[in-house]
């Protein structure tokens, strides 16, 4: 896991599946984000698939999923409406958004915020808005699911020993 550094904001455009929203917003929560891009032969046959089982297998109220559209190249083909229409066929139920374009590069501005080498990327964010992992290409399924459970733990053993402390 990496350090405690706060995770970037998001940039983004349009919005599916969820209103818009800020990691703000998010606080209290762990926040799984990955990256994709339509044409990505990962993306589609890993990378959205595991975010599908994130958002299928963990209690809403402590973990959100946010699949990031990243488009870096091809970008006729990949428009909001084409993603619409991928997102119904794929059956994308979790929340995603259009990452913004940068007006001096192919990298979309979240994409260069996160450094990110492509898609499939991931991050796991903490409760605390904390960037605490940051992958490119497939995580296992297990690994994946055991950093978001120890995240989720690591609040809840952090606030039980304050309250220890406090009595």
């Amino acid at each position: 896991m990496l350090s405690s550094v706060t995770a970037p904001p998001l940039a983004t455009t349009v919005w599916f599946n969820s209103p818009a929203f800020t990691l703000e917003n998010m606080r209290g929560k762990v926040v799984v984000l990955g990256t994709f891009q339509m044409l990505c032969p990962g993306c589609v046959s890993t990378g959205l698939p595991q975010l599908q089982r994130v958002y299928d297998g963990f209690d809403r109220k402590q973990v959100i999923v946010v699949g990031l559209h990243t488009v870096f190249e091809h970008h006729a083909a990949m428009t909001p409406v084409a993603l619409a229409a991928f997102l119904h066929e794929y059956r994308i139920s979790f929340p995603v958004a259009v990452d913004e374009p940068s007006p001096d590069t192919n990298v979309p501005v979240t994409m260069a915020r996160y450094e990110f080498q492509g898609t499939p990327s991931l991050a796991l964010i903490d409760k605390m808005g904390k960037l605490r992992l940051k992958r490119f290409g497939h995580e296992p399924d297990l690994q994946l699911g055991a950093a978001i459970a120890r995240l989720i733990l690591e609040d809840a053993v952090s606030l039980e020993d304050a309250r220890r402390g406090g009595a």
